[in-house]
């Protein structure tokens, strides 16, 4: 059958390709690495054709579109997927649960079965599309699949590449892309909005005004943690040039954008009522701000200035300012109160000593 299969996948290939995977096999002097690079890009592509016929032959004919669809966005070359092939899986898991579902499921279970980075990257890659741009029930359906002992659920932590180099490379870009769309559900559920959709956000300036202090901090220290795991990108930054990677970090672009109007909104509406929050409070809020201020420069590295948000950093020197000199206020007023309440403890416990002696030196001898 796996014959079967190999042979009518070769039947379909162009004899151009055919032409070049004849040559690749057969005996010739090195070429300085690029031969096992066209090898490995052949090989690819006759295992996208594979998959493709498998698919036909041995899935239902609903089932087979779905997996088609998922198999055509994310194929084993260098590129990145065309934008039919991304609006081809938003529109399929469009319409109802059960296609949302069927989409999700043949999208995940292609990244987990793939040990190729190209192939991991575009899977990422469409997830991330489906988060920005997919239908409220296709979204739901990726922040609802089952996470594996309640967290990870892409589940890429070890992933590797070892065709190559480069493969191994961006296998760390494949764990690091990961890492930024499961914390961008975890942020999901907390703000109640996804980030990466703007249209899913609900303006609340009113709803921010209404959040207790606790919530907003939390909701505050959820977008901080997301520009941390932004920053936390691979030292190779020159793999942006590989344009894969440099699309994926157009999508991670802009969603850092919308961050920063988050966190902006938030630390404005704290600027506000600074004067009534804890001295706990304000050491986290403090802390939040210091790790804002700790990613700036890789983030200015990252994206080489193209969201500067100006306003968002010198926010953060005023912010730091002022929680500072509000938190020693309160610091040194928490401890004169401290120490006023143990000297009036001290006198009254001094004076009933005194009160008792004198009443007994002055009761009738028994």
């Amino acid at each position: 059958m796996e014959y079967l299969h190999t042979h009518l996948a070769l039947s379909k290939l162009p004899f151009s390709v055919l032409k070049s995977l004849r040559l690749s096999l057969s005996p010739a002097r090195p070429t300085g690495g690029i031969r096992p690079k066209i090898m490995r890009n052949l090989v690819g592509i006759l295992k996208d054709k594979i998959s493709l016929i498998k698919a036909t032959v041995l899935l239902s004919k609903q089932t087979a579109t779905y997996h088609i669809a998922v198999l055509r966005a994310t194929t084993h070359d260098p590129t990145p997927p065309p934008d039919y092939s991304i609006d081809d899986v938003l529109s399929l898991g469009h319409h109802s649960l059960p296609t949302a579902s069927a989409i999700v499921n043949a999208l995940l279970t292609r990244l987990h079965t793939t040990n190729n980075a190209y192939v991991a990257l575009k899977c990422l890659f469409t997830i991330h599309n489906i988060i920005a741009r997919g239908s409220s029930v296709l979204k739901d359906q990726i922040a609802d699949y089952p996470f594996p002992n309640g967290h990870n659920f892409l589940n890429l932590s070890t992933f590797r590449d070892n065709s190559d180099s480069e493969s191994w490379e961006l296998s760390s870009w494949v764990r690091w892309y990961a890492d930024v769309i499961e914390q961008s559900l975890i942020n999901s559920r907390i703000l109640g909005f996804y980030i990466s959709s703007p249209l899913s956000r609900i303006d609340s300036k009113e709803q921010i005004l209404g959040l207790s202090s606790p919530n907003l901090l939390n909701e505050l220290e959820t977008l901080v943690s997301m520009m941390e795991q932004i920053c936390r990108a691979p030292e190779s930054l020159h793999y942006q040039r590989i344009s894969i990677v440099y699309e994926i970090m157009r999508l991670v672009c802009e969603d850092y954008r919308l961050i920063l109007r988050e966190i902006f909104t938030r630390l404005s509406e704290f600027g506000a009522r600074i004067e009534r929050l804890s001295v706990d409070e304000l050491n986290e809020l403090l802390l939040d701000v210091i790790k804002l201020e700790d990613c700036r420069g890789k983030l200015s590295l990252i994206f080489m200035n193209k969201k500067k948000n100006n306003g968002v950093w010198d926010l953060l020197g005023e912010m730091k300012a002022n929680v500072g000199m509000v938190k020693e206020r309160k610091e040194n007023m928490r401890l004169v109160t401290f120490e006023g309440r143990r000297r009036k403890g001290s006198a009254s416990t001094r004076i009933g000593q005194e009160v008792a002696e004198s009443r007994r030196l002055a009761s009738p001898a028994s």
